[in-house]
């Protein structure tokens, strides 16, 4: 199991796209059906007008976030299998978050599968439930105050 101890968080660049990208398809909870819905368009676009972070532990993404400011939107949060529950998406989160407080964002939303790792974490975190939309997944709020 990876350690906390050779963890760097940094603002994420677009030469850790593909690093993102292959965190996000191998994750065991929230995967996409089809990868290719995410697309390197979508990942740009998110680091040009996002607060976006990722943890890298010896020059390998272990996780990374993604706030979409203009949505005021949580897009990413994502932990790489062997890097989950050491603190890695605590960490992430708090970055964001406080990026989306340096730029005024009051409140911020995301949503997620009901019954995962992910809705637990965000309930711990502070989020609320919103309730259940079409899509079956799970609406939270976060109100930055």
């Amino acid at each position: 199991m990876a350690t906390t101890d050779n963890i760097v968080y940094r603002e994420a660049a677009i030469a850790d796209i593909d690093g993102m990208h292959t965190v996000r398809c191998a994750v065991k909870e929230n995967k996409l059906s089809n990868p290719a819905l995410i697309t390197q368009q979508d990942y740009e676009r998110m680091l040009a007008h996002g607060a976006a972070f990722v943890a890298e532990a010896d020059t390998v993404i272990a996780g990374f976030a993604i706030a979409d400011i203009p949505d005021k939107n949580i897009w990413a949060l994502f932990i790489a299998p062997g890097y989950e529950r050491i603190g890695i998406g605590r960490e992430l989160h708090r970055l964001v978050i406080a990026r989306c407080k340096q730029l005024h964002i009051d409140n911020l939303w995301l949503s997620t599968e009901p019954g995962t790792r992910a809705a637990k974490f965000y309930e711990q975190a502070g989020w609320q439930h919103t309730g259940l939309l079409p899509n079956g997944e799970i609406g939270f709020e976060y109100i930055l105050s």
